[in-house]
């Protein structure tokens, strides 16, 4: 994993970018600390021509969108639109609000996705999938994750496998980085540790129980281009979680 490669999943900081202005200054924020790129999410309402042209004057990378799901199933073309403006070539479906347990509505979700991706990868672009901890849930033998990618397309979908996540769903994630070889552009790297009450919780990269040397060199096996930092709750700033993780990516991960 190379420095360059090293992003921040703009909704750690979805408090500080809910304007232009806010915007602005949280990204020169993420640019000193010394990362190369974002994924946005959760901000705004900021038009993508600013969002764009803000990012490229610090310097940063937009390496990836989430765009909200009912819009990427029904109306990919305007996906396809917007990652143009943002001149963008990934974004991830960000997780289903569906039963885990209807077979039916699964089928439904796994066939629409496919579609979408069809949509973006006609335009050149990438439809991941990220996941949460639900899709671990055994349907019929196997689980939901294991049904979505078999049952797609590789140039349809790829990954964006979020490692908290996977853990919290009783999976391994260097196994998934390995499992999803040639379909892993992105990888969500987010440390999961435990309070002494057994409470499960979002740590920074290096600080939770995750074996990440391990889990990039799966990734980096299965030609992960963009590691994404992300840490949906922090202890005190945002800011100052991202900088404890940049600093153990940078001392111990980056090769």
């Amino acid at each position: 994993m190379k420095i360059d490669q090293v992003g921040v999943q703009l909704y750690t900081l979805r408090n500080f970018c809910k304007t232009a202005v806010e915007y602005a200054a949280t990204l020169k924020q993420v640019r000193k600390i010394g990362y190369r790129a974002i994924q946005i999410s959760a901000v705004g309402p900021i038009p993508p021509e600013d969002l764009r042209r803000i990012a490229e004057g610090e310097g940063l990378t937009i390496a990836a969108t989430h765009e909200p799901g009912a819009v990427i199933l029904s109306e990919p073309q305007k996906v396809v639109e917007r990652l143009g403006i943002l001149g963008c070539r990934y974004t991830a479906y960000p997780g289903p609000v569906i039963p885990m347990d209807d077979l039916g509505q699964v089928e439904q979700l796994i066939a629409q996705l496919d579609a979408a991706g069809e949509v973006l990868q006609k335009a050149g672009q990438v439809l991941a999938y990220h996941n949460h901890s639900q899709e671990f849930y055994r349907l019929v033998g196997k689980t939901v994750l294991e049904r979505i990618y078999e049952n797609t397309k590789p140039e349809h979908l790829q990954g964006e496998l979020d490692t908290y996540w996977v853990q919290a769903g009783g999976g391994d994630s260097a196994k998934w980085c390995r499992r999803l070889k040639g379909r892993l552009p992105l990888l969500h790297i987010k440390d999961y540790a435990v309070d002494p009450m057994r409470v499960p919780y979002y740590a920074e990269i290096g600080h939770g129980n995750l074996d990440f040397p391990e889990i990039i060199a799966a990734a980096e096996e299965s030609g992960c281009e963009w590691f994404i930092v992300e840490q949906d709750i922090c202890p005190g700033s945002p800011f100052d979680s991202l900088r404890k993780s940049f600093d153990y990516i940078r001392d111990h991960l980056i090769s």
